[in-house]
């Protein structure tokens, strides 16, 4: 690995907010978050106490393993942020029914109400019957990420230029002009998901952030490595984000025992039906390597593979293994969490300072 791989910028925290019923398991285990806005204000105050950076709030259209209830994105996004003063919120954005000129001007008009802390998630989409639900054509594997490639592309041009004229296979634009433009410089931050070779690629060539799903360390690192060489051909810089369910407890068998009955209660229908609808859409990447082509029932339990991160343990354990994501490049760790209110304020009082004594660590041996 090379040294310009590890940041000496603190590892930064986001977490899933629970904008969707059902939490973050397709599990019949108790789980103590709701859906609610009323909770969902008072968790983004709780994590913005406790140390994280980021929310990034889920997007949804249909209901699906367990998801019976979804509030829409962007707008719940930004009661988050009127119930905050610091934290940054990403709203997840579907291209097809989402049109990038649309959302540029919702996000340029929410930048200016919270003083410069939306974001947005570009999400290109997994969920066939969604589509199909809603009306919208359902675009092969690669041509979903090219799609959001030229939204994104749109987003930049529109954010940063005026009278943008855009003529891709997927959107148009002819002398447009948007004002007030955000005030974030040079425009709000872009994220964008994916496993897939081609999700790599549109990354290294336009986004800002590039969110995998949970991972080991060894598999975390060769998409680093991949995307990271790929971006510095392009004169690109890419931060890395990585999927993590966090069960922190005060001992290893506690936290082990509460994974167990995660598990054991996993709702199974519910689990295969996102699991064949999941993967049937990593596997459609020519390579067959994209988000959950290579998943377990266990790992679909969670439904972006956070187990496979393993931040499962004592407090000290879950430190360690954040400070070695950092060392193979990641950048940010996005988590959820079984119980979200109490496991939250628990992170921050016992998970991170111990990271930031470890990161501290590191960087006195370097300067030595």
């Amino acid at each position: 690995m090379s040294q310009s791989h590890q940041s000496n910028n603190p590892i930064k925290f986001a977490y899933w907010v629970p904008n969707v019923s059902g939490g973050l398991l397709i599990s019949k285990i108790e789980q103590r978050t709701s859906w609610d806005i009323d909770y969902n204000r008072k968790l983004a105050q709780i994590a913005e106490q406790s140390g994280f950076d980021y929310a990034l709030s889920q997007i949804r259209f249909t209901a699906g393993y367990g998801a019976e209830y979804q509030h829409e994105s962007v707008s719940f996004s930004h009661a988050l942020l009127a119930a905050t003063q610091k934290l940054r919120v990403i709203a997840a954005i579907l291209p097809g029914p989402w049109h990038p000129a649309v959302v540029a001007k919702q996000i340029a008009t929410i930048d200016h109400l919270t003083g410069g802390r939306i974001a947005v998630n570009i999400v290109s989409g997994w969920f066939k019957t969604e589509f199909t639900a809603i009306g919208e054509p359902w675009l092969e594997h690669d041509e979903r990420y090219r799609r959001s490639e030229e939204f994104i592309r749109a987003l930049k041009g529109i954010w940063t230029q005026d009278d943008f004229s855009f003529s891709g296979d997927f959107y148009r634009f002819h002398n447009f002009t948007l004002k007030p433009k955000p005030l974030q410089q040079p425009h709000p931050e872009i994220f964008q998901g994916g496993s897939s070779r081609a999700a790599r690629d549109m990354a290294a060539r336009v986004s800002d952030w590039y969110f995998t799903n949970g991972n080991t360390l060894e598999g975390i690192k060769a998409q680093v490595d991949d995307i990271r060489a790929k971006a510095a051909k392009g004169g690109h810089s890419v931060k890395i984000g990585i999927n993590a369910f966090v069960i922190a407890r005060n001992t290893e068998a506690e936290a082990q025992a509460v994974l167990n009955e995660i598990i054991d209660k996993a709702d199974t229908k519910a689990v295969n039906a996102f699991g064949h609808e999941a993967k049937q859409a990593g596997k459609a990447s020519p390579e067959g390597d994209g988000n959950w082509a290579k998943s377990t029932f266990e790992d679909l339990v969670q439904y972006n593979d956070g187990f496979k991160t393993n931040l499962i343990g004592t407090p000290r354990q879950i430190a360690e293994r954040i400070v070695a994501l950092k060392a193979v490049g990641v950048d940010l760790v996005l988590t959820g969490f079984l119980h979200f209110q109490e496991e939250v304020e628990y992170f921050g009082k016992h998970v991170l300072p111990l990271v930031r004594e470890l990161e501290s660590r590191q960087t006195d041996k370097v300067a030595a």
